[in-house]
């Protein structure tokens, strides 16, 4: 049985994730009102009248039933709030998790910080949760996030096809991925450790 744990802070020399509260709200609503083109590919944008407390109030009631865990992240090389990431659809019957709704403020960016925060997060999935399979979901239109994805050492399994709304308007393909448990001790954790070298 997987554990659900209360506080959890995952870090390293560059990155620090802990729990997302609503006082965060301060540290992320910035990025809505001056960055908003950072959601152009998800499925709801915090960025629209005034989402970005409604976003945190859900992910944080997501994590009090134990259906998510959403995490803020902080670049200890800027001092500064970079973004969010999360856990979800956490199953423990079957070990196993997505890991998405990842996103970060333009100047994080290509900078390594979300190879970091991936580490932290895949280790902890794998290595104490002990989930089988970690799966990743992405617009697949979304081409910077899924070359990021693939970088990281995530496998592409195939397109679920018109799957979802679209925040612009339609429907989007989604584009499915995924690291299991063996690869991740195979090859994926050193390949990442080493990018991050």
């Amino acid at each position: 049985m997987i554990s659900f744990p209360s506080n959890l802070v995952l870090e390293n020399e560059r990155a620090l994730l802990r729990p997302l509260l609503q006082d965060d709200l301060k540290y992320l609503l910035p990025f809505t009102e001056q960055e908003p083109e950072i959601w152009t590919y998800s499925a709801s944008s915090p960025a629209i009248n005034g989402g970005m407390a409604a976003y945190i109030d859900h992910a944080v009631r997501q994590r009090d039933l134990q259906k998510e865990y959403p995490f803020i992240i902080f670049d200890k090389t800027s001092g500064s709030y970079a973004g969010s990431s999360r856990f979800y659809d956490i199953q423990p019957g079957y070990s196993t998790t997505q890991l998405g709704y990842t996103w970060y403020g333009k100047k994080f960016q290509r900078t390594g910080l979300n190879r970091h925060c991936k580490l932290l997060m895949l280790t902890f999935a794998f290595e104490q949760w002990g989930m089988e399979r970690v799966e990743f979901r992405a617009d697949a239109k979304n081409l910077r996030s899924v070359d990021a994805m693939k970088n990281i050492g995530c496998t592409v399994e195939g397109i679920m096809r018109n799957n979802m709304p679209s925040a612009t308007g339609g429907r989007r393909d989604s584009i499915v991925l995924s690291i299991l448990k063996k690869e991740w001790f195979d090859s994926v954790k050193k390949n990442l450790q080493e990018k991050i070298r």
